[in-house]
């Protein structure tokens, strides 16, 4: 006879656990005027308690959409259908897309929590990071202010923050990029919720901040036994730390699975793409593939047909030096001078030397505030230096009057790392390219200037017609093409790319990578390439100089620096490259 106690033991066994939360054939639309766009079509989706799951795709797949529905939070007119189950503990499963205001307001922040992509926007700058904190737990766990901040001290703590009683105090633009987002991680766990949302939690953050911010999230799920659900455009992260992955496109799922199995052997073109896409791996120069190349209803216009037309650079054996820096040093005061004594200095570039040959792209990488940044902007003379020389084609930049750095200006030209911000929103793209030319008086009159305005938008695979359109009626990455437009509109012979492609979607990076070195071989422009990603640097530069605090701990030829570092901090920026395994 068999015990009725292993009956209940093996059938509890068999029977598999509920989902911590199942979306079915979930559907969302937008209305605009008249106008009706789906921006998710009849998605179903499961993660279970423990589990971290990841939703990928390029901006406006519907991943942030889909998960900021399950919060009621998305805005404007919007029709949601389908059934998002949420299965609370001791409770019937809740339909989130259906709880009234109050009901969702229970569920916020307590049982789901999310982390959003942008940190600076997402807290308040007018209170106290600690304020803020403690501001969710009284409100979910109706404690007093002490309890609360103990609480906060303990999860600052947990998150890794320095000095976690001090950050109590601090204001959200006193701290870094990735200090913030810890922030923002000790806010959403602070309830211990069931599940957690990462939306791009580590977006243009510094390969080493992304892993320790990557690695905390998965330390926390695994302690609170938390679903996570990482929503990245970034296969490489996927690779790193998700159970499962789902692939989104134009809406819809089109790929879904363990991870391991998904990355392995993908199954869709378009998470072939996205892995293929990846400069991790790629020779230096060799064309990277885009989403048009396996999926064929897009149109090739994307990819740029200036290689077609390319005029190769002729080079001698000896390139000629273009660009030498010397002692190079920027100080700024962080202490004034007070009773005769001396101020008290920050280092942002501390005694730097190179030089740049005729046609090579030298990579600048680092963390953020390692003094990259401050450096091709002192370059540019948009920052004076405190001490040093910087000569460009012979000429000391630092020692010329301001009517020769003005006619200087059209030979050293700089693309930034938001389009967004460096485009006028009230001008139109094609008078923010023509309006050098006309500064500079470059061509005879308006008409000819906007003939090789439209002329340099075909180069950028852009159409004529985009002329008249404003920054915001264009995505990302067709914005940064029309900032690399009009830095290319005076024909420089010294260009910066400050992080110019580090936001960016991987198959948008690819089409602006595919850019830049077709438009290299055409111009022949000498550039400087800043980022912090060193996979990326590998694949566009010649040569790669280091910088940490200031200075330039290691320099060389690409491959050797990528593949052979000697410094340990290069080493451990190439280690913090995400998805190893997939390269």
């Amino acid at each position: 006879m068999i015990d009725d106690s292993l009956l209940t033991f093996h059938h509890l066994r068999l029977t598999p656990l509920p989902p911590l939360l199942s979306i079915q054939n979930l559907s969302i639309a937008f209305s605009n005027e008249g106008d009706k766009t789906v921006a998710v079509k009849n998605s179903s989706i499961e993660i279970k308690k423990g589990e971290l799951l990841a939703i990928v795709g390029e901006s406006g797949s519907g991943k942030s959409v889909t998960a900021l529905s399950l919060l009621q939070l998305l805005s404007g007119k919007n029709t949601v259908t389908g059934k998002t189950l949420f299965f609370r503990k001791e409770k019937h499963p809740a339909d989130l897309i259906k709880l009234s205001a109050q009901e969702i307001n229970d569920i916020r922040g307590k049982d789901i929590a999310m982390i959003f992509q942008e940190p600076m926007t997402s807290l308040n700058p007018v209170f106290t990071c600690g304020y803020q904190v403690m501001e969710c737990i009284r409100l979910h766990e109706k404690v007093n202010a002490a309890v609360a901040k103990q609480k906060t001290i303990a999860l600052f703590e947990k998150v890794k923050l320095p000095d976690p009683a001090a950050m109590i105090d601090r204001y959200p633009h006193e701290l870094s990029g990735g200090q913030k987002q810890r922030v923002m991680i000790a806010m959403a766990i602070s309830c211990n919720p069931s599940l957690l949302i990462a939306d791009e939690p580590t977006t243009a953050l510094d390969v080493t901040v992304q892993k320790t911010i990557l690695e905390l999230i998965k330390e926390l799920q695994e302690q609170n036994k938390m679903g996570v659900i990482l929503i990245t455009h970034d296969l490489g992260i996927v690779a790193d730390i998700a159970d499962k992955v789902v692939v989104m496109y134009k809406g819809e799922i089109v790929e879904q699975g363990i991870t391991k199995d998904v990355l392995q052997a993908p199954q869709h073109p378009y998470t072939k793409a996205l892995l293929a896409c990846r400069p991790a791996g790629k020779a230096k120069g060799e064309r990277l593939p885009v989403v048009s190349d396996f999926i064929g209803e897009e149109s090739k216009k994307i990819i740029s047909t200036a290689a077609q037309s390319s005029i190769p650079t002729t080079t001698s054996h000896q390139p000629s030096t273009v660009l030498q820096v010397e002692n190079l040093r920027v100080y700024f005061p962080v202490k004034k001078k007070i009773f005769g004594r001396s101020p008290e200095f920050f280092k942002a570039v501390d005694d730097v030397s190179f030089e740049v040959t005729q046609g090579e792209t030298l990579g600048l990488v680092g963390e953020s505030g390692c003094g990259k940044t401050t450096l091709g902007r002192t370059i540019l003379q948009l920052i004076k230096p405190s001490e040093g020389k910087i000569y460009l084609a012979g000429k000391d930049v630092t020692q010329i009057n301001t009517t020769a750095l003005r006619n200087m200006r059209k030979d050293l030209q700089i693309v930034f790392q938001d389009p967004y911000g460096s485009l006028n929103p009230r001008i139109t793209i094609g008078n923010a390219i023509l309006e050098p030319l006309s500064v500079h008086g470059i061509l005879d009159n308006n008409n000819q200037r906007k003939d090789k305005v439209i002329a340099l938008l075909e180069k950028v695979s852009l159409l004529p017609e985009h002329f008249n359109r404003y920054p915001h009626q264009f995505s990302g990455g067709q914005r940064q093409r029309i900032c690399i437009a009009r830095a290319l509109a005076l024909n420089p012979s010294f260009l910066i790319f400050d992080e110019s492609v580090s936001a960016l979607d991987v198959s948008v990076q690819a089409q602006v990578l595919n850019l830049l070195n077709d438009l290299k071989k055409e111009f022949g422009f000498t550039s400087i390439f800043i980022s912090h990603d060193l996979s990326v640097v590998r694949y566009i530069s010649d040569r790669i100089l280091v910088m940490h605090k200031g200075k330039i701990v290691e320099q060389g030829a690409a491959e050797q620096i990528y593949h052979h570092p000697q410094n340990e901090y290069t080493k451990k920026l190439i280690a913090a490259i995400p998805g190893a395994s997939i390269i």
